[in-house]
Parts: C-alpha cells; structure tokens; sequence
C-alpha cells in the first residue's frame, strides 16, 4: 500500500510560483527556499526535496530589472513632467527606490525561478 504522500499530486504551476515568490520549497510550501538572502538550501527540511543543484544564473537579476524598470519609469516621467523637480533630488529620490525595490525583489524573482525550474524539472546545474 503507498502511502499518502506518495498519491499526492505535485502542486499546480501558479501555486508553485506564488510558493517560489514567498521562498518556499516549491513541493511542500515550507519555508527556506533560500538563506543568507541569496543562497540556495540543498534540501527542504520538511519534505526533503533537492533543490541545490538548481542554478538559475541570470534570470533572476534580469527579471528583478525587468519589473524594476517597469516600475520606477513611469512614475519617474510623471513627476518630472508635472513639477520638475531638482535634478539632484531626483537622483537621490530615485536611487534609493530603485535600490530598495531591488534589494526586495531580488530574492523573490531568485525563488519565483527556482521553483519555475523546480516544475518543469530543468536541472540547469553542471551535473551531466
């Protein structure tokens, strides 16, 4: 007779990464995808799932500057437009929003990804 976690479904792909974004193992939801912010745990604590072998290289980065951007320029444009404010309190202003936005994102575009990779069982590691 199998046992209930061997008859259990794996998780839909919007569930997978909703867990990813929140850092959390991608098959069993329990927290710990990552520690000392970027670092990949070997294996869930719970339900023992591998997951350092996982390299998800670039994407994460481009992806965090992909929805950064998106989200910085158009609010960037309007104020400048509308008041046109001082060029070095622009600069200032929006360096740190864009830092404080990257430094959030980061870790969960890393998760988003490495449960995406997770799902679709794309190693990408340098094991052959």
């Amino acid at each position: 007779m199998k046992s209930v976690n061997a008859l259990r479904l794996p998780p839909s792909l919007p569930t997978v990464l909703w867990r990813g974004l929140q850092r959390r193992c991608p098959k069993c939801g329990t927290p710990g995808l990552l520690h000392a912010y970027l670092k990949v745990t070997p294996a869930c604590s719970h339900c023992g799932e591998a997951y350092g072998h996982f390299r998800a290289d670039d994407m994460p980065p481009w992806l965090t500057v992909f929805i950064v951007a998106h989200l910085v320029m158009p609010p960037m444009l309007w104020l400048e437009r509308a008041y046109q404010p001082d060029i070095w309190l622009q600069g200032i202003g929006w360096s740190v929003i864009t830092l404080a936005l990257t430094l959030l994102l980061l870790p969960r575009c890393k998760g988003a990804v490495l449960s995406l990779m997770w799902a679709l069982k794309a190693e990408g590691s340098e094991r052959s």
